[in-house]
């Protein structure tokens, strides 16, 4: 008897989906679009290893047969497990292929799971290997770098038996008040753009039908806005008209669509009144109708459940998220009663096979059906040479007075204080699991293998992380008197602890009443952005001894900045650097590595005054009475031990045809036109070696059909130069680089003037005038 059609390896995807699902029940139908189960209450450790549950065994039964399992690795605080109960890297494989093969063969079809699990700057997993926070990704303006490391991340997710990474990468800090803005590249849509195509192209591999064994699918969060909710509440409402969507939240996603993303993930977050996970312009006008996404659309945990306060019931409420684009759940208890909802009519069961068929479809571009077993694989090691490397250059020098940094000689005793000097669970985030004893290195671990011999380095913590407990204070300030220079390194923290408590979808409950030193992860907005009480208390102090201060910021938002200028030597910004960021810091702050790192994020002078993105729309307002609107250090902004003089930026032409930059059949009876090219020449005017980060902003002063924004980033360059050494940087003027939304709400170049400007960062730019022609002038 010959095998069915959705077993042939040389059928199509689509005619194996289509064969499959023709044999399917609707029962089984429903099971391959729920993913409710969390993965660690799939397995019991025992002394001899681990065991399948009867809860997981049971869930199977169900629906005879799993579409996906969440986080069957993971391990933190919230999922409890811990590295005595949870599953290591030598066992990683060994549960999966357990998993798997219970589940394969005890269902009548045999049908794989996708086995799901969370990789938001590295694997979430016992002996994952974590990177930088995204934050820091950001701020290296590298998408090369960060391509790799999400390559070397994902082959290790698959080596232990995973499938999907969940990958935040589509939200953009707005609001640094909101507590994931570390989650995020930054507040400009091009950068995460980049960030969001790099990714893409790292884990899943080169564009095309399959996923090789070595790769993983991802699915992008999240979609779309989350990061512009009022008043930086997480999971809140947001204020979005079309135009803003377009313009500035849907960039990222639409980059992440066209390098190919597997899936993407619907925000928690309403759209003009309705829930992403329901909203059916957006998952599907926009994102299949429009943008011509073939892929899965995941609802965020417990997200459909929220909907049976518009729907009405559980049933109804699956109803409504199948029927928007929703395609599988997670955790909830709505999507599991959609055969209910098809036999009540509230939704076609034609609607719910194109859902099972887009699951079924990922499956098979894995190549599960083939080989849905990892077998004997040695664990893939981690990108932990390229977490440092991210971390080093994320490293951004905020403020210097040209002198005290790179420490030399003269400091021959250096005071480490601070409550993120020494500590490593402090500067790797959100989102991470239970750390090996001797992981990582800290701040001043970092400082004391870096110094020179002879260098005595001296700490004491200072100050809490919250609060204002002020006993720590003498002895701190006095190691600091007493010293050359004193490395003050404060900020925040994501570190979740056993006693932290937690809401259902995971995200941390931290109120004033709840002595949790976080900060910041997902569940922990601030309202005032500037340092604790007593942190800045102990800046202060420490500035008054009159020792040279050097400030490091260990931190997943931009936090509120006094003015430094003139009291602390030098202000550094480390974003979440991840294990090995210490070492990273270090190397900066002695000049092994020069900081090479750029702001993604503007940092702001209060919280009263935000929003201060560089990019928001041009009205030309001055200004607060008390306090002025623009931020304390801008996006695209970072120092060097070196300083790069910029020419004025040259273009081939000042005027072009708008006809010129719209996409047409090729005209075959002319020669081609001119490449339209923006040049600026740079020279290194210093004594030191300098990669520079040169950027390019484009401003349309007249014309357009809606307003302009104040400059816009479309595109950069990272051009290494030896004193003294000159170098021309040329961009090429697209149609991405030129076009707007226009009132269609679709991206064209529309005629008019632009001012086409290059320079270090987004306020410190040199312009040339373009003139963009209406068709039939010139």
């Amino acid at each position: 008897m010959s095998q069915p059609l959705f077993r042939d390896p040389a059928a199509p995807v689509a005619d194996r989906v289509r064969d499959l699902l023709s044999r399917m029940t609707l029962t089984e139908k429903v099971g391959q679009v729920n993913q409710r189960m969390y993965g660690w209450d799939a397995y019991e450790r025992e002394a001899s290893g681990h065991r399948l549950t009867d809860a997981f065994r049971a869930e199977v039964a169900a629906f005879d047969g799993m579409g996906a399992l969440y986080g069957l690795q993971r391990a933190d605080p919230w999922s409890g497990v811990t590295a005595a109960t949870g599953i290591g890297a030598v066992d990683g494989a060994r549960v999966s292929d357990a998993v798997q093969r219970h589940v394969v063969e005890t269902t009548r079809l045999g049908i794989p799971v996708l086995l799901v699990e969370e990789m938001p700057h590295g694997l979430q997993a016992l002996d994952g290997t974590l990177l930088p926070v995204n934050l820091a990704v950001g701020a290296t303006w590298n998408p090369d770098l960060y391509e790799e490391a999400a390559a070397l991340a994902a082959a290790q997710l698959r080596s232990r038996g995973g499938h999907v990474a969940l990958v935040s990468a589509l939200d953009l800090v707005r609001d640094p008040r909101w507590g994931r803005a570390e989650e995020c590249f930054g507040e400009d849509p091009y950068l995460a753009a980049r960030f969001t195509e790099a990714l893409v192209r790292g884990v899943q591999g080169p564009s095309g039908a399959s996923i090789g064994p070595d790769r993983a699918a991802v699915v992008l969060k999240h979609f779309a806005g989350q990061g512009a909710t009022i008043g930086g509440r997480n999971s809140a409402a947001t204020e979005l008209g079309a135009r803003e969507l377009h313009e500035i939240h849907l960039e990222a996603a639409l980059a992440g669509v066209r390098a190919g993303a597997a899936g993407l993930m619907a925000a928690y977050n309403e759209f003009d009144g309705i829930p992403c996970a329901a909203n059916g312009e957006l998952l599907t006008g926009i994102l299949r109708e429009r943008w011509g996404f073939t892929g899965l659309v995941m609802a965020d945990g417990l997200a459909l459940d929220r909907l049976v306060r518009l729907a009405g019931d559980p049933v109804a409420a699956g109803a409504m998220a199948l029927r928007a684009g929703t395609d599988l759940s997670l955790w909830d208890a709505s999507f599991p009663r959609l055969e209910e909802a098809v036999r009540r009519g509230l939704v076609d069961e034609g609607t719910l096979d194109t859902a099972v068929g887009r699951v079924l479809a990922l499956k098979f571009r894995l190549g599960l059906f083939e080989n849905p077993y990892t077998g004997d694989r040695t664990p893939a090691p981690g990108p932990e040479q390229l977490s440092e490397r991210i971390a080093r250059e994320s490293v951004t020098l905020l403020t210097h007075d040209g002198g005290t940094l790179p420490l030399g000689e003269r400091a021959r005793r250096i005071a480490v204080i601070g409550p993120n000097a020494d500590s490593v669970p402090q500067q790797i985030g959100d989102y991470t699991a239970p750390q090996r004893p001797g992981t990582g290195i800290s701040v001043l671990d970092g400082l004391k293998a870096a110094a020179p011999r002879g260098t005595e380095i001296v700490h004491a913590r200072g100050a809490g992380l919250v609060g204002g407990d002020l006993s720590g204070f003498p002895g701190a300030v006095a190691l600091a008197a007493g010293a050359d220079v004193a490395v003050v390194v404060l900020g925040g923290s994501s570190a979740r602890e056993s006693g932290t408590r937690f809401d259902a979808n995971g995200a941390a409950v931290v109120s004033s009443g709840n002595p949790v030193e976080m900060t910041c992860g997902e569940g922990v907005d601030l309202a005032e952005l500037g340092l604790p009480q007593g942190q800045s208390a102990l800046l202060d102090a420490t500035i008054a001894t009159g020792t040279p201060v050097v400030v490091v910021l260990v931190q997943g938002r931009p936090h509120a900045l006094p003015d430094l200028a003139g009291r602390a030597a030098a202000v550094l910004s480390a974003w979440y650097p991840g294990p090995w960021g210490g070492r990273a810091v270090a190397d900066v702050l002695f000049g092994a590595a020069d900081p090479v790192g750029r702001l993604p994020v503007s940092v702001p002078r209060s919280a009263a005054q935000l929003p201060v993105h560089y990019n928001g729309k041009d009205h030309g307002y001055r200004g607060y009475v008390d306090q002025p609107a623009t931020a304390r250090h801008v996006f695209g902004h970072g120092l060097s031990y070196t300083t790069v003089e910029y020419g004025t930026p040259r273009l081939s032409r000042s005027s072009v045809p708008v006809a010129e930059l719209t996409p047409a059949a090729p005209n075959t009876t002319h020669a081609p036109p001119q490449p339209l090219v923006c040049t600026v020449g740079i020279r290194n005017t210093g004594a030191r070696p300098v990669r520079e980060t040169v950027q390019l902003y484009v401003r349309r002063v007249v014309g357009g059909t809606s307003w302009p924004r104040v400059r816009e980033l479309r595109g950069f360059a990272r051009v290494a130069l030896e004193p003294g050494e000159r170098a021309e940087v040329s961009f090429p003027l697209e149609a991405r680089t030129l076009a707007s939304v226009t009132r269609d709400l679709e991206r064209a170049v529309e005629p008019g003037e632009f001012e086409v400007e290059t320079g270090p960062s987004s306020d410190r730019t040199r312009g040339a005038r373009l003139t963009v022609l209406a068709d039939g002038l010139d």
